[in-house]
C-alpha cells in the first residue's frame, strides 16, 4: 500500500519545517499529522502523513508511493544538517476498514508487536493503518475498497501526471490541515499565503460518482463547457477540482452523468 521515507538525526525535525508545509516543531511526539511537499510555485508534489516518532526521528508515510525518489529528491537539500533521509522499503503498512485497536485521532499507538498503529479514519468511516510487522497482500478488491475511502474522506490520491498540478486549495487540504498559512518560509509559502489572504481561491475539490470509471487528467463538463478535471481517481469515484460556484445543470464525464456526492468530515489531525 503505503511507502515510508525515514528521517533521521538532530536537525530531522529543523530540515523538514524548511521543506513541509505544515508546522513540524508543534507536533508533539507519538503524534503525526498531514502535509504536503510543494514546489517553488506552490503546486503540490506529494501527500502524505507525518509521524513525528520523537524529537530526532520522522517517518513519511507516502500513500501514492514514490518515497526512493522522494528521498533523493530531498537528500539534495540537506547540505551541513545532521539528517539522514532514507527509502524503508522493508517497512510496510497496511489498512483495515475498522476501528483502530489503541490508536486514537493524531495519537499514535505502539502495538505489542511493535507495529506502529495511526488511526486514519472518523467516526463516520473508521479506519486503521499498521505500519511495521509482515502483511499479506490485500488484493485488488481491498486496495479499491481503501483507495475509495480515501477519496470520500477528501484525501487526494495523487499518480504522476497530477502532480506538481495543483495548489493546496485546489486539492482542499485546508480539510486535512494539511498546510499552514502561518509558519515560516517553505518552497511554495508565499503563493500559498497570498492566495489565502487575498481571497484568490476559486476552485476546490468535489466528490463525483461517476457512470463508469474515470481517469485522472479527464475533463469534467456542465452545459456543454468543461468547467473542471479530475485529479484522483479509485472506480467510479473521483475527485474533481472544480469551481467554488457552480452554476446548475448536470455534470458530465465523458459524455456520461457524474453526480456529487459529499465529503466525509474528521479526517484532518
Amino acid at each position: 500500500m503505503a511507502q515510508i521515507v525515514r528521517l533521521s538525526g538532530p536537525d530531522a525535525i529543523a530540515f523538514a519545517q524548511a521543506q513541509f508545509a505544515n508546522d513540524i516543531p508543534s507536533l508533539a511526539d507519538g503524534h503525526w499529522q498531514w502535509s504536503a511537499w510543494l514546489t517553488a510555485k506552490g503546486r503540490v508534489m506529494a501527500v502524505f502523513q507525518l509521524l513525528r516518532i520523537d524529537s530526532q526521528q520522522l517517518l513519511l508515510v507516502c500513500h501514492d508511493g514514490g518515497a526512493e525518489a522522494m528521498a533523493e529528491q530531498l537528500r539534495r537539500f540537506v547540505f551541513r544538517r545532521k539528517v539522514a533521509i532514507t527509502h524503508e522499503a522493508a517497512l510496510t503498512a497496511s489498512g483495515a476498514l475498522q476501528r483502530p485497536i489503541a490508536a486514537n485521532g493524531a495519537v499514535l499507538a505502539m502495538l505489542a508487536d511493535g507495529v506502529i498503529e495511526a488511526d486514519v479514519g472518523s467516526d463516520a468511516l473508521p479506519r486503521a493503518l499498521h505500519i511495521g510487522g509482515n502483511h499479506a497482500d490485500q488484493g485488488d478488491d481491498a486496495e479499491l475498497a481503501w483507495r475509495q475511502s480515501d477519496l470520500r474522506l477528501g484525501l487526494p490520491r495523487l499518480e504522476e501526471s497530477q502532480r506538481e498540478q495543483w495548489t493546496p486549495q485546489q486539492l482542499g487540504l485546508d480539510r486535512l490541515s494539511a498546510y499552514s498559512v502561518k509558519k515560516g518560509c517553505y518552497p511554495g509559502q508565499e503563493i500559498v499565503a497570498r492566495t489565502h489572504f487575498l481571497g484568490k481561491a476559486k476552485r476546490s475539490v468535489a466528490l463525483l460518482r461517476a457512470t463508469n470509471p474515470a481517469a485522472a487528467g479527464q475533463t469534467v463538463a456542465q452545459n456543454e463547457a468543461n468547467i473542471g478535471t479530475i485529479a484522483s481517481t479509485a472506480g467510479v469515484l473521483a475527485l474533481a477540482v472544480l469551481p467554488l460556484e457552480l452554476a446548475e445543470g448536470a455534470l458530465s464525464i465523458n459524455g456520461e452523468v457524474a453526480v456529487i456526492e459529499p465529503l466525509l468530515d474528521g479526517l484532518a489531525r
